[in-house]
C-alpha cells in the first residue's frame, strides 16, 4: 500500500497527463489545456484572483524554455509555489493564534 505521500505524487502525475493528453503534445500542457487544468483543479485559487490575464501570466512565468508550453517539470514549479504559499499561510495563521491565546 502506498505511503501518503507517494499517493499524493501519483495523484499530480495523474492529474497533469489528464489535461495534457488532450490535445497536441501528450507530454506537455497548451495554453487551453493548462487553463482547464487551473479551472478544474485550481477552482478555490482562480475564484480569488481578479485578473483577466492570470492564465497568461502564469503560463509566461511556467514556460521556462519558451516552447508555449508547459511540461511536467514546469508545471510541478506552480504547484510547488502554491503549496508553499499555502504553507506559509497556514503558519502565519497558527503564530496570530497563538499571539492571540497568550
Amino acid at each position: 500500500m502506498p505511503s501518503s505521500l507517494e499517493s499524493a505524487m501519483d495523484t499530480l502525475i495523474r492529474i497533469f497527463h489528464r489535461y495534457s493528453s488532450r490535445e497536441g503534445d501528450e507530454y506537455k500542457l497548451n495554453k487551453g489545456e493548462l487553463k482547464l487544468l487551473l479551472q478544474s483543479e485550481l477552482t478555490d485559487f482562480l475564484a480569488c484572483q481578479k485578473d483577466p490575464q492570470l492564465v497568461d501570466k502564469i503560463m509566461k512565468d511556467l514556460d521556462s524554455n519558451k516552447d508555449n508550453e508547459v511540461d511536467f517539470n514546469e508545471f510541478v514549479v506552480l504547484v510547488t509555489a502554491l503549496t508553499v504559499a499555502c504553507n506559509d499561510f497556514f503558519e502565519e495563521q497558527q503564530r496570530k493564534k497563538g499571539k492571540k491565546g497568550k
